[in-house]
């Protein structure tokens, strides 16, 4: 089955030219089959070729299919390769299956807009460029993913392009990944400039001739590295690139699931986790990665708290949990990072597809302060949706969430990053705070809207799949306290063959991780249990240190993202808006026309010499002859 690899990419890009050469001409039916059919296809393969590779795994726990040479210049011959091992296996099964569930839930959620058959061209196209991403055997095919999600993430957040909103933040989604694209770039130059080589795996790959050739700590393995953290930082929507993904909410809901569960904001984590050994060869850069991803995990939570929006409360969510993976890549916990980028995958969709019904059933109403008794009027999608909010809060025991983000937990204290490890708890009682804050306002109390619509089938089995993995998922890597039950870790560990220490403290004592396990469960439901006091008992309280002075700067603070969009406005948009208008005042131009006039006058000049008369050419030559001479004679 591993032979028909190829197909996993491919099937998705046939459905989008399939839609772009025809799909005006289709029924609204034959789109959704073409749409959600090649999608459905590509995650019964992925799975077929995921059963496949456990079931009898092939030589190196690796398998490399080569379709055909790329380009070839002098030694330099990439290959369209794709690359099959664990790490490949879970990121393909995860978009796929994730992937399908999405693209059947919109054939409902998008019946009734314009451009149907674009809007599922769209996301053929982005499925297919984030599995050439995952599966991509060298750099530059996985470059070509990579710039391939940036294109589609501005076409689908601008979808609704007649909005002028909807086309800025198209705009600085795309302007803001290109910066982290950029140091990329960089960074594959550099890579290919020392070791003439962009393949990832092998004897002759990056990764393995960095560790044969680069001492640790090294100039050049910390350049490397911290180039390639650069774009990583802009797709996963990390500090100080995360401004465009709040914004991202524009486009329709489906899109934003795609974008924050199973693909883009991934592809960062993804990059850190594949290039592995560069980062091992320059620990200063990643502790960076550790460090940048606390921080942005507790920022944006801190913003999550202040948000009305149903969708950009989980977008600040999504910023905060991809920290929380940065945060596991940074101590080294690379298959921890790798679980909780699993679980969130659950979750994320299930919330975001939970908002999209609330939003369609209340006429597009995405303010939380507006909704309310919707566990009433919306059963079905209420449950599912505190199902999802329980597992983002890490609700113990019987949610993904608790498993994956106890992990990470762990892993950062046994690393000896106490410090990393009191502010990533911190962001879990933000998370959970924040995350039954929503559920409370918006689905319990007294309805402040009325329902106009609500889900059928489409809808309604994505949400419940979902809400069963957002369950069940963590139960394949039980904490080591609990027994000797870790398949995924086991798994995942033969995609990183080259590090020293794949897991800090995988075996540690059983009774400190207990009581670390104990003070993350009292953390999530003192969250929980504040969410309620506080949004659905006591808001008065709320309401009276929300009005204190200290409190409204604290609140219009937080709200507007720590001041970041202010700050790049003051110091990027508005020195180019400057220049701009002073080019509108026709100064430059006039510039350019004092040169061009300038130049003129001499032109008219020399012009008067060319009479076309030889007695005065020859008189000229006698003259500058005599000039010369005298020079000469004279020096």
């Amino acid at each position: 089955m591993l032979e028909l690899l190829w197909l996993i990419p491919i099937l998705p890009f046939i459905g989008f030219l399939v839609l772009v050469l025809i799909g005006t001409r289709l029924s609204r039916a034959g789109v959704a089959a073409i749409g959600v059919g090649s999608i459905g296809i590509s995650a019964v393969v992925s799975l077929l070729c995921g059963f496949s590779f456990m079931s009898s795994p092939p030589p190196g726990d690796a398998f490399s299919q080569t379709l055909w040479t790329w380009m070839k210049v002098g030694s330099f011959a990439p290959g369209i390769t794709f690359h099959l091992d664990a790490l490949s296996l879970l990121m393909t099964l995860v978009v796929t299956v994730v992937g399908f569930l999405i693209h059947l839930y919109s054939t409902e959620y998008m019946n009734d807009e314009d451009g149907y058959s674009r809007f599922f061209a769209y996301m053929n196209l982005f499925v297919g460029s984030m599995l050439t991403l995952i599966l991509a055997d060298n750099l530059i095919l996985l470059y070509l993913g990579w710039e391939g999600v940036g294109l589609c993430s501005y076409l689908l957040i601008g979808f609704w392009y007649k909005d002028p909103a909807n086309g800025l933040a198209a705009r600085k989604a795309f302007t803001i990944t290109r910066v982290g694209d950029t140091a990329m770039a960089l960074g594959l130059f550099l890579l290919f400039a020392h070791l003439r080589t962009l393949n990832i795996h092998g004897d002759g790959g990056i990764l393995a001739l960095a560790m044969s050739q680069w001492m640790e700590g090294s100039g050049l393995a910390i350049a490397a590295a911290a180039l390639l953290l650069g774009g990583a930082l802009g797709k996963s929507g990390q500090l100080p690139l995360q401004t465009w993904l709040p914004d991202a909410m524009a486009g329709p809901t489906p899109v934003s699931a795609l974008i924050h569960a199973a693909t883009m904001v991934t592809a960062g984590v993804y990059l850190i986790a594949r290039t592995y050994v560069l980062f091992e060869l320059a620990p200063a850069v990643q502790f960076a990665v550790a460090l940048i991803g606390t921080i942005t995990l507790f920022v944006a939570g801190c913003s999550a708290l202040t948000q009305r929006d149903m969708k950009r409360i989980l977008a600040y969510s999504t910023i905060s949990q991809i920290g929380y993976m940065f945060l596991a890549l940074g101590v080294g916990a690379w298959s921890a990072a790798m679980f909780h980028f699993m679980t969130h995958a659950f979750f994320k969709a299930l919330l975001f597809l939970g908002a999209g019904v609330v939003i369609l059933a209340l006429h597009h109403e995405q303010d939380i302060f507006n909704m309310g008794g919707l566990r009433r009027a919306l059963p079905l999608t209420s449950k599912t949706f505190i199902i999802g909010a329980a597992a983002l809060a890490g609700f113990p025991f019987i949610t993904a969430g608790f498993y994956s983000k106890d992990l990470i937990l762990w892993k950062v204290w046994s690393a000896h990053q106490p410090w990393l490890y009191i502010v990533g708890l911190g962001g879990a009682l933000l998370t959970a705070l924040y995350s039954f804050r929503l559920v409370f306002i918006a689905f319990f109390g007294e309805a402040k809207s009325h329902v106009v619509k609500k889900p059928g089938a489409c809808m309604k089995i994505p949400l419940t799949i979902l809400a069963a993995l957002a369950i069940i998922g963590g139960l394949i890597e039980l904490p080591h306290a609990w027994g000797n039950w870790q398949p995924f870790s086991k798994f995942m560990e033969s995609a990183f063959p080259l590090t020293a220490s794949v897991e800090h403290g995988g075996h540690g004592k059983a009774a400190a991780e207990l009581i670390l396990q104990g003070i993350a469960v009292v953390v999530s439901v003192v969250g929980i249990s504040l969410a309620y006091l506080f949004f659905l008992r006591k808001q008065i309280f709320v309401e009276g240190v929300a009005g204190s002075s200290v409190g409204v700067a604290v609140h219009r603070f937080w709200f507007a993202g720590w001041g970041f969009d202010w700050l790049y406005d003051k110091v990027f948009v508005q020195p180019v808006v400057w220049a701009a208008r002073i080019n509108k005042n026709d100064i430059i131009d006039f510039i350019y026309r004092l040169f061009a006039g300038i130049i003129q006058i001499f032109h008219f000049i020399f012009c008067l010499t060319q009479t076309g008369r030889v007695r005065w050419y020859a008189v000229g030559i006698a003259f500058g002859a005599v000039v010369i001479v005298a020079m000469v004679v004279l020096s």
